[in-house]
């Protein structure tokens, strides 16, 4: 039997429908607001990175010597600032070992007085008060041009030309706390390697701390002499990297807080300071016949020797190296 025409008509159809996902019900916005905080945490992630890269890097460049050579010191302490140009945490001109002594040596003051200009075609010896008066001319100059001339002291003394670079209320030398150097003074010690790199005295370079204490006071902890020595290599780094040569340094000391200049103030500015000490050939050597190898030995018995100290020499150095009496300073 053949279906009618109308029974085609009314046949039901039924349609199954798929259940898709309601993108308006549930919203598909968390897709976009989770890849944007995938991208801020990498974006996070990275600059972290560059901070502590920087970081490590700043270290490296105080603690290490002109040789690449590290000190072990201990716990040392974080910096308060960090980082290289304004708007940059990435130095952007590199560390040079050698330096520009054409760029960084040029002429600072006029006349026969200028050490640099005399210097050009030989070393200098620096002997004479005459001779060391125009080497506290031209560092004067220098610090004038880089904004710290009233961190920079210098006094003639018998044993050669005392340079205090010290800190002052408005301007410091390193940052507190730690032996990274501002920017100001990192300038001003690599104008002065040129200049030291043609002389031929050598010098002594002291770190000096104010007589604030670390909180931790055990042997082993981070202090003032470890801080102090820590400045005073700092420096060295610096005048190396401005073009001096490693054979001018004679000895690199930390004191502490132990010869203030300020007696006073225990935390005075004035306090906190390298001093870089130019000796005369005479002074180099005496220093260094102290330090090196033992003269005359006599035999107490069979398995102990002694030296026999020449007293009367012994005691002129020390007259020579006792302060200047009658000079006066202040933290300005």
């Amino acid at each position: 039997m053949q279906p009618s025409k109308h029974d085609k008509h009314s046949e039901a159809v039924i349609k199954r429908a798929s259940r898709k996902h309601d993108d308006d019900g549930h919203g598909g916005a968390w897709k976009v607001a989770f890849a944007d905080f995938c991208l801020a945490l990498m974006c996070l992630f990275l600059v972290l990175w560059v901070m502590a890269a920087r970081q490590q890097e700043s270290i490296q460049e105080v603690m290490s010597d002109s040789h690449g050579g590290k000190l072990d010191e201990g716990q040392g302490v974080m910096a308060e600032s960090m980082g290289g140009p304004r708007g940059s945490m990435i130095e952007r001109n590199p560390l040079s070992r050698s330096g520009d002594s054409e760029a960084t040596g040029r002429q600072l003051t006029n006349g026969r007085d200028d050490p640099t200009e005399k210097a050009r075609s030989s070393k200098v010896q620096y002997e004479s008060a005459s001779d060391l008066a125009a080497l506290s001319r031209a560092l004067a100059s220098m610090s004038a041009d880089a904004g710290l001339s009233s961190n920079l002291q210098s006094v003639i003394t018998p044993y050669g030309l005392r340079v205090m670079l010290h800190d002052t209320d408005k301007q410091g030398m390193f940052v507190r706390g730690s032996a990274v150097p501002t920017d100001r003074f990192k300038t001003l010690l690599r104008k002065m390697g040129p200049l030291f790199a043609q002389m031929e005295n050598q010098m002594l370079i002291v770190g000096h701390t104010d007589s604030l204490q670390y909180a931790d006071t055990s042997y082993s902890a981070y202090s003032n002499w470890t801080l102090s020595s820590n400045r005073a290599m700092s420096a060295r780094s610096q005048l190396l990297a401005g073009g001096m040569p490693a054979h001018s340094v004679l000895q690199v000391v930390g004191m502490a807080d132990r010869a203030p200049l300020d007696t006073k103030n225990a935390a005075a500015g004035i306090n906190r300071r390298i001093e870089i000490l130019v000796l005369t050939s005479g002074q180099a050597q005496n220093i260094a016949a102290m330090f090196g190898m033992p003269g005359d030995a006599q035999a107490v018995n069979k398995d102990i020797d002694t030296v026999i100290p020449d007293r009367d020499l012994l005691k002129q150095l020390r007259d020579k190296l006792l302060p200047v009496k009658g000079r006066t300073t202040n933290g300005n």
